[in-house]
């Protein structure tokens, strides 16, 4: 009972904490007068992978590749299966997003690319570098396209300017933020350790299912309310821009601070899976297919079948 109280405890300060971070950078970055587009693809985009990315990091000092690697490939199955399937069940959701067409490419290249990396069983430091040089590639140029072309981004970020906030709340919400997102990830993975070991089940088994959902629910919280206020666009672009982000950059600093030993099953079974979820969103932009109820309550029979074959 501890060990759920801990991860749950930790879940709910990573998503607080990676919340006061992006409020706090987003005022920061307005008080600067930069671009809201820009901001969406930089720091929102940052602040909100950063629980991943420190549950990661805390997973690789603990010597827990299993969490580490899993928390981002299951994460990744889950912002498609179960983070566009659940809010099918609300509205229709529309994949066929303007502009989005490079950024469905780079995420199944990244996908393939992080295959290709895994398949000798281990994430290295070189390996990583690379995957972040792809993330810092794809970011240069979408800020490029922001600056030529705003109406062509790809990106859902309001176009008018934040509010700038208090300069005292800035500094509140930056520091809550950093202070609060590697004392949740430290809980986190500690709890979700303790349950692995109680469960008989392993690291990664449940960095690919609790963690991983965890992790997602920022991004599902975010697709449920664009369903509801009917602006599906918002949610395919949340998901493929997460999905980016997990691996160039999460996985990408992760295995260039601490190279990563890589599970079996995750090589053999669920970097397949990622891919096929992957190739799933593109096969609906690339032929404007709408999810609705039925398609949505199939990608969450999917998920729930996934889960099954973990355990």
């Amino acid at each position: 009972m501890l060990s759920i109280i801990t991860l749950i405890a930790g879940l709910a300060v990573l998503i607080l904490a990676g919340d006061y971070l992006v409020r706090g950078s987003v005022g920061l970055a307005a008080r600067m007068q930069i671009n809201p587009l820009i901001i969406g693809l930089t720091v929102v985009a940052f602040g909100t992978s950063a629980p991943e990315l420190f549950v990661s990091l805390q997973a690789a000092f603990d010597g827990v590749s299993g969490i580490a690697i899993g928390n981002v490939v299951g994460s990744n199955i889950a912002n498609v299966l179960l983070v566009l399937g659940v809010p099918a069940l609300l509205s229709a959701v529309s994949c066929s997003e303007k502009g989005i067409g490079v950024s469905l490419a780079v995420m199944m290249a990244l996908s393939a690319l992080l295959m290709v990396f895994m398949a000798n069983g281990t994430l290295t430091r070189l390996e990583g570098a690379a995957l972040l040089v792809v993330m810092f590639g794809y970011i240069g140029w979408q800020i490029h396209r922001v600056r030529v072309d705003p109406k062509h981004s790809g990106v859902n970020v309001d176009g008018e300017i934040p509010l700038p906030l208090a300069v005292s709340r800035i500094v509140l919400f930056i520091a809550g933020g950093l202070i609060g997102l590697p004392i949740g990830a430290w809980l986190t993975v500690l709890g979700a350790s303790e349950i692995a070991r109680m469960l008989g089940a392993s690291d990664t088994a449940i960095g690919l299912t609790v963690v991983a959902i965890g992790t997602s629910l920022p991004e599902l919280v975010t697709t449920v309310a664009a369903a509801w206020r009917r602006s599906g666009a918002v949610a395919i672009g949340n998901v493929v821009g997460s999905n980016i982000f997990n691996i160039g950059f999460i996985l990408g600093v992760t295995g260039l601070v601490l190279p990563l030993d890589v599970d079996a099953r995750i090589i053999h079974v669920d970097m397949w899976v990622m891919f096929a979820a992957s190739g799933l969103v593109v096969a609906l932009a690339h032929w404007c297919i709408p999810l609705k109820k039925l398609s949505g309550g199939a990608m969450l029979l999917a998920f729930a079948l996934y889960i099954f074959t973990v355990f």
